[in-house]
């Protein structure tokens, strides 16, 4: 598995470095799951950054505004209207199997984070491209996508991984 240690050799030092955990637990509350451990482990050393002028990931501290909260109400929004659904193997939203929108990318990807069918399950990212109903499924956790990511590996959909030999990230204002 990942670790964070892996993913801030390619990428750098985080600046972010959240411990509150009350932002975390309010809008698990909400959406009705446990989001992974190393997908919080990562967001909170990050917070809100684009990577590689491509990938966005946003933290849910409510001051900021960039917020993943508010971000996962509009995409489950978009992603359950009867036009957007068909593009996804399955329901977005918090159920078993279902799909959590947690990051986005300028190329037109959206990327999901695959609820587990069971306790004894594990969580998986999906790629999803938005102008078409080409998915990918990856069998890897969050840390170990980011990671293949940051190493230039093709973990998206149509469009090609533009990780610069050195990954780099900036915070969203």
């Amino acid at each position: 598995m990942a670790t964070l240690a892996e993913i801030r050799a390619l990428l750098g030092e985080p600046g972010f470095n959240w411990t509150d955990p009350a932002p975390w637990s309010e809008m698990e509350r909400e959406f009705g799951i446990e989001f992974p451990a190393d997908f919080r482990e990562i967001v909170d050393a990050y917070g809100s950054v684009q990577i590689n002028n491509q990938l966005y990931l946003e933290h849910p501290a409510g001051h900021l505004l960039h917020n993943l909260r508010e971000s996962i109400r509009g995409d489950l929004e978009l992603f359950r209207e009867e036009d957007m659904a068909e593009y996804l193997p399955s329901p977005a939203g918090g159920n078993p199997g279902g799909l959590m929108p947690v990051a986005s990318a300028t190329t037109g990807e959206w990327i999901f984070l695959r609820v587990p069918d069971g306790p004894s399950s594990p969580w998986r990212v999906l790629v999803q491209e938005l102008d078409s109903p080409a998915w990918v499924l990856h069998e890897m956790t969050f840390g170990e996508w980011l990671l293949a990511y940051l190493r230039g590996e093709d973990v998206t959909v149509c469009s090609r991984n533009f990780a610069p030999d050195r990954p780099f990230f900036e915070l969203l204002s």
